[in-house]
């Protein structure tokens, strides 16, 4: 009899624990064709720029109070790219595309602005000085994921599936700021801008 309950209670704690794996580890699986740039759990795959430490805390990579990069050791050419962000009030930050290790703010590629309070008046789904939003369709201090589609010449941006425009490199341009293939880039802009990134996926496109 007690050799029989012991049986019943192991087996149930390892059903429970069991449970807990499964659920814990695949939680929202990927679609098809999508993979995880951040393990949430630590920053495997990323480099830091200016020998700044990057934290990773609740699963989140968060923007250490200096500026800074964090690049993916990974370059993609044309790709859907998706990662989910929140700033805190006064908070400025961006993600880069198409861009090249640097130990200051990168030259190549472009930048997708990550701002809804900070002074600069670009804020958030700008394309930084080619796209100029002046007004954030997302708050400060909630979660928002943005979806960037790179196609030969055209970015399209959506924030929260909402569309804010697709803009087609013109043929012609020189110089570093281009579309041409590359890493994906966190910036940590100030002492002042903290902001948050999580669920930081990609989906490699055909050339």
């Amino acid at each position: 009899m007690k050799r029989s309950r012991l049986q019943f209670l192991s087996a149930v704690v390892a059903l429970f624990t069991l449970a807990a794996l499964v659920v814990g580890a695949d939680e929202k699986p990927l679609e098809e064709g999508w993979v995880k740039l951040f393990n949430g759990k630590d920053l495997t795959g990323w480099t830091p720029s200016e020998k700044i430490e990057w934290k990773v805390e609740n699963g989140e990579i968060v923007t250490p109070p200096i500026r800074s990069h964090l690049f993916t050791e990974q370059e993609f050419k044309n790709f859907e790219f998706k990662a989910d962000c929140l700033t805190t009030p006064g908070s400025n930050s961006g993600l880069y595309i198409h861009t090249k290790y640097e130990d200051t703010f990168p030259n190549n590629g472009y930048e997708v602005q990550v701002n809804q309070t900070q002074g600069d008046p670009v804020k958030s789904g700008s394309l930084y000085n080619v796209v100029k939003l002046f007004s954030s369709p997302v708050k400060d201090n909630e979660w928002y994921t943005y979806h960037i589609i790179v196609k030969g010449k055209q970015i399209t941006v959506k924030i929260n599936d909402k569309t804010l425009y697709e803009y087609v490199e013109p043929e012609g341009v020189t110089g570093t700021r281009k579309l041409s293939k590359g890493s994906f880039a966190i910036q940590a802009h100030d002492p002042k801008s903290v902001a948050r990134y999580k669920n930081i996926m990609v989906k490699a496109l055909p050339d």
